[in-house]
């Protein structure tokens, strides 16, 4: 089994998530999930190098899965990155994919938003993901149209991990993530890891 389709499957074992198969509708309950691969971690010096999205409802059902986009870099920029980048994105094919991309920030930006319109108003979803103020960092300096359509505040399912650590730490092992560093992927994990969370730690 590849490593996409283990995720599909933590996705199924571990939240009990589904794909929904609706007509595109517009709902401010709906969440939008987000995933950048960088080049490095300083949006000063560094630079996004795949951007992806998808859309849950209220309780974490994938609606949709937006444009999965390589955003080109130039040699120049790339060669700026530090082994670990250059080992995990060349690994994962991600490097030749940029290098062959013929969008740029601002294309990957458009498209992302053309997407994300057909599913959530402006301002109403938080930004969703795992440590996504680095995301939003980075979203801030190179697509700020995209940065403030989302809501100001954030959904970090990295609070509910470290509070986890904290406060029941038994329960982190029950759920094990693939780390592929691929941006579709990472989203899908964010959200089965936001609904193992809910059940398993969260009283609801």
């Amino acid at each position: 089994m590849g490593k996409t389709s283990m995720i599909h499957a933590i996705v199924d074992q571990y939240s009990h998530c589904e794909w929904v198969e609706n007509s595109m509708s517009a709902n401010e309950n709906n969440l939008i999930w987000i995933d950048l691969e960088m080049t490095g971690l300083d949006p000063e010096r560094d630079r996004i190098i795949e951007i992806a999205t998808l859309v849950t409802d209220a309780n974490l059902n994938i609606l949709a899965e937006g444009p999965t986009i390589a955003v080109h870099q130039s040699d120049e920029q790339l060669a700026l990155m530090d082994d670990w980048n250059v080992r995990t994105h060349t690994a994962s094919g991600l490097v030749e994919r940029v290098k062959a991309s013929t969008m740029g920030d601002r294309e990957a930006e458009l498209a992302t938003l053309e997407f994300l319109k057909q599913w959530v108003p402006a301002g109403k979803s938080p930004i969703c993901g795992n440590s996504i103020g680095q995301d939003r960092r980075f979203l801030f300096k190179y697509m700020p149209e995209l940065e403030v359509y989302f809501h100001y505040r954030y959904l970090d399912v990295s609070t509910l991990k470290e509070l986890a650590r904290r406060w029941k730490p038994e329960i982190l092992d029950g759920f094990t993530k693939q780390g592929t560093h691929q941006a579709m992927d990472d989203i899908r994990e964010s959200v089965a890891e936001l609904a193992y969370y809910r059940e398993h730690f969260i009283k609801l």
